[in-house]
């Protein structure tokens, strides 16, 4: 079984870019269905309960809302009249993005791979199981030929079955040898 990394409530609140309370409040409504208390170390979520419930995990705060006037151009041409910092400053936060969203895909990638690997092992485990529950009643089921045969009701060892009686003669005989009399 793979050990699917944890975080603390805290740690959940910064890496999804939330306040604790909304962890709080999502896991008591019971979106975070695997989240655990650890006696040392407080409320446990695992991340793929965050991932599930809808959160982004280092996700960027949302961009302050812009006027019109304050948005700059996004197309080169209207970028030439721009300072170079600002627009290295711009490059480097889209790299920023997307080697944020590159690691967070990448690791939603390992999560669905190792819970893939997960449920083969299970998918295997179980297989032996119902081969060796197969096996077990196959042994227990009657051969289709001794089926037709009729459960004995006396021993079971065929040379203790008891012999039927002798019906007795109406006459006695009379000896033919031996001594006359």
């Amino acid at each position: 079984m793979t050990m699917r990394p944890m975080l603390t409530q805290r740690e959940a609140a910064t890496a999804c870019g939330v306040s604790r309370t909304t962890i709080r409040r999502r896991r008591e409504a019971g979106d975070l269905p695997n989240a655990f208390q650890d006696p040392e170390r407080g409320w446990m979520v695992p991340v793929d309960d965050l991932l599930a419930a809808g959160f982004r995990l280092n996700a960027p705060a949302p961009p302050d809302p812009a006027t019109p006037a304050e948005a700059g151009p996004t197309t080169l041409a209207g970028a030439a009249g721009q300072d170079p910092a600002a627009l290295r400053a711009e490059l480097d936060r889209i790299r920023a993005e997307h080697a944020l969203a590159l690691a967070e895909a990448r690791f939603g990638q390992q999560l669905a791979e190792a819970e893939a690997e997960h449920l083969r092992a299970q998918l295997a485990e179980r297989g032996a199981r119902i081969t060796d529950l197969q096996k077990a009643v196959a042994a227990l089921t009657p051969a289709p030929e001794r089926a037709a045969l009729p459960s004995p009701v006396g021993p079971a060892v065929p040379a203790q079955t008891q012999a039927e009686p002798v019906p007795a003669d109406p006459e006695p005989r009379k000896r033919r040898w031996g001594w006359r009399s």
